[in-house]
């Protein structure tokens, strides 16, 4: 007898389409630097499960002409708290806001999650994100 899938498609996508703050910019006074800001506490909720999933969320970028200012992004990153979304698109939701919101240079999320059920994840996402990997 065929087992029905546990994982739906609307699992994949829960989240995705959650409407956040916006994150506030400032103007960048200096080229050629690398920014890294370390969200340590990071927690949000498994979308099939709704257990709590903790980590470590790691934002590296160098700017442009823009900043990210760090109240607004924790603010941002806070709003995750109670969100059933996958780590996995934690990690490439959180890098393309921060790409949208200013356009760096290049940009870096890494999402450090911790056990649950003896399994642990590391997701990284890159922008500029690589021509064969666009999301449909």
């Amino acid at each position: 007898m065929p087992r029905s899938p546990r994982y739906r498609p609307e699992h994949a996508q829960a989240g995705l389409d959650a409407q956040f703050p916006e994150i506030e910019t400032w103007q960048n006074q200096f080229p050629g630097y690398e920014i890294v800001v370390d969200d340590p506490e990071f927690t949000s909720v498994c979308p099939k499960t709704g257990l709590p999933d903790f980590g470590s969320l790691t934002i590296r970028y160098m700017p442009n002409k823009l900043c990210l200012e760090l109240k607004s992004l924790k603010e941002y990153l806070q709003s995750y708290r109670n969100l059933g979304i996958f780590q996995e698109n934690i990690v490439n939701r959180v890098l393309d806001d921060v790409v949208r919101w200013t356009r760096p240079v290049w940009a870096e999320v890494k999402g450090e999650f911790r056990p649950r059920g003896g399994i642990s994840t590391v997701v990284t996402a890159r922008w500029p994100r690589p021509k064969s990997g666009k999301r449909k």
